[in-house]
């Protein structure tokens, strides 16, 4: 499963981010608590996806394994070290063509968080 986190695309299909034992332990959070989980990670540092990719890499897989019809999500953070409830989230489930097109231009090194915005978010449109 293709998972784009802002303007990274993850293959969730590749070897599992966590252990078994952290696995079961996951179980036991909701998808709030990832969100707000996802918040503060963002907060402390919105460019995490980037500067962080395996932990990323964890999140996207958290927040999939709980909600397996969302494959999209945005962290957006006004600025490093900001409070956690000033970070906005956003979430979707994009068509497998889109995400496969994502992942084309993420390899190619051609797919910026302005691309990224077009294509799913739309906030920069304006």
């Amino acid at each position: 499963m293709l998972f784009l986190l802002n303007d990274v695309v993850f293959d969730l299909d590749e070897a599992c981010p966590v252990t078994p034992g952290d696995a079961r332990r996951f179980e036991k959070l909701g998808l709030d608590y990832v969100v707000e989980l996802g918040c503060e990670l963002f907060s402390e540092e919105p460019l995490m996806h980037r500067s962080d990719p395996v932990r990323a890499r964890r999140l996207a897989w958290l927040i999939a394994n709980r909600s397996p019809e969302i494959n999209a999500a945005l962290f957006a953070a006004p600025a490093k070290d900001c409070a956690p409830e000033l970070v906005e989230p956003r979430f979707c489930a994009l068509p497998d063509p889109v995400m496969r097109q994502l992942k084309s231009r993420d390899l190619k090194g051609r797919l910026s968080a302005v691309e990224a915005d077009k294509v799913v978010w739309g906030r920069m449109a304006a």
